[in-house]
């Protein structure tokens, strides 16, 4: 009985064997010499040295040093990463006593190590944020140490000690390389007149120090390729100037994020770019603006800052004049509280149409004591065509504005009888403002073929009936579904 047992499992072995020869004779031989390898070689490191530095450009640079001490292969491969990312944060959470040259240390170290070997890798992006106890001097010794010729990105985040804004190199100014340099903080840009950035494309400036009333046109006037502008202004950068205007004359823009965050009515901005096709706006109107050339915006991003000293209804009216320059756009997002700040303005018949926008988004929040749906059905008013219109939530800073109901009941938005036909609500609460906001579309939109709405995950509990009230509304289109979806909201 055991002998028969004994051989019916070496029969087995013999049979496993034969199968795993026949299946290994359809390998590769690449294949079968990695399965016949010993497991304890290690592969990785018989990799060339661009496909390794390629690996470890995606690593911190505190670990891709760290590789260093795997064995001699990989002493220096760290140096042949063409990407140097200098984080403070990185490094150490915080600095005090004794050890503010920490950060300092670590990176004159590295630096060392780096420039210790022969024919180093030139960089190609190099980034530095300091914000605990900066001092400029060591950041202009790292960028003359750097290879400006060569380098294509440049970020530079820093705050000094001292309110004493650093200095970039004059050579960066004229660099033939630059394709996307993005500086924040203490930084004063003083391009000379005649600088040249033929390459650049991308440009991020956010509270930077402006040397003068010329120095932004300058650095735009030199970039003549420049496709993406990101620009924050604060008013403490400006108040060493007596008048500013920020003037964007940029032929090949095409995307601008202006966070204008300037209360004074001294200050303005002036935009012309006729390829311009994305427009993100945040902050005040408080002072005069030009906006010229923006026919072919054809999305655009608007959050007006409500904290002004002008009269709400007067700021209304601002807003809406500014809103007329973008007649063309197909999509639009606005904030709430930019919607709430429209209300105000008392003359509701002479609104900029809308013809060609079809997807109009409301992010922000709705407060109980604000009627959304008169801020709403203003804005549909005015977009004859528009097919989906959308609403998430989203945490912005509270509104003080007293709710205003329109005095007039304005004519069904003829969107509403024959193009909207999906309607999104992401973040729902099911909150009675904002079940009465998906009442009122249900009922009035009468081509509506989806209602979708998105729910919290917390909201298990109630989330069957809120689905059945909502079931219930009154719904103008008999071809309306109400779908229901979970998400996660920040």
């Amino acid at each position: 009985m055991e002998q028969g047992r004994e051989r019916q499992r070496i029969e087995r072995t013999e049979r496993a064997a034969r199968r795993d020869q026949t299946q290994r004779k359809c390998l590769s031989s690449a294949r079968q010499n990695a399965l016949t390898t010993n497991t304890d070689t290690d592969i990785i490191s018989t990799l060339p040295d661009t496909l390794l530095s390629h690996i470890l450009s995606f690593l911190p640079i505190r670990d891709s040093v760290a590789t260093s001490i795997l064995s001699n292969r990989w002493r220096s491969l760290w140096t042949l990463v063409p990407i140097l990312c200098l984080d403070q944060r990185e490094f150490t959470n915080k600095e005090e006593g004794d050890q503010k040259l920490r950060f300092v240390d670590i990176v004159f170290r590295i630096w060392t190590l780096r420039n210790a070997i022969s024919n180093p890798t030139p960089l190609r992006k190099l980034c530095i944020c300091w914000h605990h106890n900066c001092l400029p001097f060591y950041v202009d010794t790292w960028l003359r140490a750097t290879n400006l010729r060569d380098l294509q990105q440049l970020f530079l985040s820093i705050l000094t000690s001292f309110k004493t804004p650093f200095e970039l190199p004059c050579r960066l100014y004229f660099s033939t390389k630059l394709v996307v340099p993005k500086f924040a903080g203490d930084i004063n840009l003083n391009p000379p007149p005649a600088c040249a950035l033929p390459c650049l494309r991308i440009l991020g400036l956010r509270g930077v120090i402006l040397a003068n009333q010329d120095s932004l046109s300058t650095f735009l006037t030199a970039s003549p390729v420049l496709h993406y502008l990101s620009l924050t202004l604060f008013g403490i950068n400006l108040e060493h100037l007596d008048e500013f205007s920020v003037t964007v004359l940029v032929p090949t823009l095409k995307i601008l994020y202006l966070d204008w965050k300037v209360r004074s009515p001294t200050y303005k901005f002036h935009i012309n770019t006729p390829a311009f096709e994305y427009f993100c706006f945040t902050g005040f109107l408080n002072g005069d603006y030009v906006l010229e050339n923006l026919h072919n915006v054809v999305e655009c991003v608007l959050q007006f800052e409500q904290r002004t000293s002008l009269r709400i209804e007067d700021y209304a009216k601002k807003s809406w004049d500014f809103m007329r320059s973008l007649c063309n756009v197909i999509s639009m997002e606005l904030s709430t509280i930019t919607a709430q700040i429209l209300c105000y303005d008392s003359n509701h018949e002479d609104g900029p149409t809308f013809y060609n926008l079809s997807s109009l988004k409301f992010f922000g929040g709705i407060s109980s004591e604000w009627y959304v749906w008169d801020a709403v059905r203003l804005l549909l008013y005015w977009a004859p065509k528009l097919q989906i219109l959308s609403f998430e939530k989203a945490h912005l800073l509270a509104s003080n504005l007293r709710p205003k109901r329109l005095e007039e009941p304005l004519d069904v938005p003829e969107c509403l009888s024959s193009h909207l036909t999906t309607c999104h609500y992401k973040g729902f609460d099911g909150k009675e403002e904002e079940m009465e906001l998906v009442r009122q579309i249900l009922k009035a939109a009468k081509v509506l073929k989806s209602m979708k709405t998105t729910v919290a995950g917390y909201l298990d509990s109630k989330k069957l009936c809120v689905c059945k009230e909502l079931r219930k509304f009154q719904r103008s289109s008999q071809n309306c579904e109400i779908a229901f979806d979970e998400g996660r909201f920040t």
